[in-house]
């Protein structure tokens, strides 16, 4: 994974309704990021052409429609993943955890500036 700033679009699997859209600034083996309703810190490894790693992601601002129901109620979640890169896209799976439930996900990721 190269250094720079990334945009990202996560989808939740195993029939769970979610989604979300941001940026990540990825340096050196750390992350940091997020978009209008969460952030998110992690660190990652990389061998070869594969990544993996973990995250923190917590809620910083709330959903103005009082009917939406946030994934992860509010509460800080952790989430691990893995996944494969090339040029300046990557592909990651992961789980993370809310609770005692487990969610699967999968995000895309592109590099949108050098970092």
């Amino acid at each position: 994974m190269k250094n720079g700033l990334y945009s990202i679009h996560i989808h939740m699997l195993d029939g769970v309704n979610g989604r979300d859209s941001g940026v990540l600034i990825l340096r050196d083996g750390t992350f940091l990021g997020g978009g209008p309703y969460f952030w998110s810190t992690g660190s990652y490894v990389v061998t070869g052409g594969t990544w993996k790693g973990h995250l923190r992601t917590n809620q910083h601002t709330p959903f103005p429609d009082p009917f939406v129901r946030p994934l992860f109620g509010g509460q800080e979640v952790t989430s691990g993943f893995s996944g494969t890169f090339a040029d300046d896209q990557a592909e990651v799976f992961g789980t993370t955890l809310v609770g005692t439930q487990s969610l699967s996900f999968r995000a895309t990721l592109k590099k949108i500036a050098d970092g």
